[in-house]
């Protein structure tokens, strides 16, 4: 009977915003302006990055990859939410169920440890500074970043192998994209596994790279106490400001998204974080990066300034 029941779902329906009843609208134009200025925003940091010599460091090597993997990010789950919105009903097969999941967790995993990656470096760059260019060569620095994408791959693997090989009794997923919760409610059987591999890859994913990352920043710290001038202190930590800020945001909201006691969740909690998580945190990269980070405002100044000449 499971598997009589696992092969009749042949696709699922997202609920998404039906609830919102009349202003699913507004929240079409409203995620639509969001959505437009993350592809434009993540766009024009990778376009600066790559032709001006004066950002081709690791740092920026690193930013030029997360926003790529954020454009990747954002292109897999929101133009479909944005069709539901405006169509409603909008149906997904149940392999493109699976292929958006193991996207979403494949680059999810990936944006957690180019983050670390980026902790790493400013670490190397203010501790280090003499042996910067030795420590993170151009080796280095493709290492970590195959590696992350590597381990977002693993991740993926785990997650979708156990979740479609569950049975699905129903077809009406609670939320706005496949998610591993909402589609988990839908199996048929005990999930307890399923949510123990769960908990186990999001502590994985959020836990190990927060505390790599906690590290770099206490030795950064130390180090930059050990300034003596006022003006060296705050150099430093403005080399650091902006990475710092989207950590905190990054991970603050998928620590509550996915480390939560299940007992906590709610549907309109739920898509509350989902919406922060997938559709405000891609858009939160370029604007803090080109709002805090004076090496970037200067190059888009300078390729502006060519423009117009």
């Amino acid at each position: 009977m499971q598997r009589k029941n696992f092969t009749e779902v042949t696709e699922f329906i997202f609920l998404g915003f039906s609830s919102f009843g009349k202003h699913q609208v507004t929240l079409f134009v409203i995620f639509l302006i969001v959505y437009i200025l993350t592809l434009a925003g993540n766009f024009i940091i990778v376009t600066i990055i790559y032709v001006d010599h004066h950002l081709h460091t690791p740092m920026y090597f690193f930013l030029s990859m997360l926003s790529s993997s954020e454009t990747v990010y954002s292109l897999v789950i929101i133009p479909h939410m944005l069709s539901s919105l405006l169509f409603h009903d909008q149906p997904i097969s149940l392999a493109g169920c699976a292929t958006q999941m193991f996207l979403f967790v494949t680059l999810a995993t990936n944006n957690c440890f180019l983050l670390t990656a980026m902790g790493y470096d400013r670490y190397v760059a203010i501790c280090n500074p003499l042996r910067y260019s030795l420590i993170m060569s151009k080796g280095i620095c493709i290492g970590l970043v195959c590696g992350s994408f590597i381990t977002g791959l693993i991740m993926a693997v785990l997650h979708v192998t156990a979740m479609f090989n569950l049975p699905f009794c129903g077809t009406v997923v609670d939320h706005f994209f496949c998610d591993i919760y909402p589609v988990m409610k839908l199996s048929c059987v005990d999930t307890t596994i399923n949510e123990m591999i769960n908990y186990g890859v999001s502590s994985f994913v959020i836990l190990v790279p927060v505390a790599l990352i906690f590290i770099s920043y206490v030795l950064i710290i130390s180090s930059i106490l050990r300034i003596t001038t006022a003006e060296g202190r705050k150099k430093a930590f403005a080399t650091c400001g902006s990475h710092l800020t989207v950590v905190i945001i990054h991970y603050g909201c998928a620590s509550i998204a996915y480390l939560k006691p299940k007992s906590e969740s709610s549907v309109e909690k739920d898509l509350l974080l989902s919406v922060t998580y997938t559709i405000i945190t891609p858009l939160l990269n370029p604007v803090v990066y080109s709002l805090r980070n004076k090496e970037v405002k200067v190059a888009l100044q300078r390729a502006m300034g060519r423009n117009i000449s």
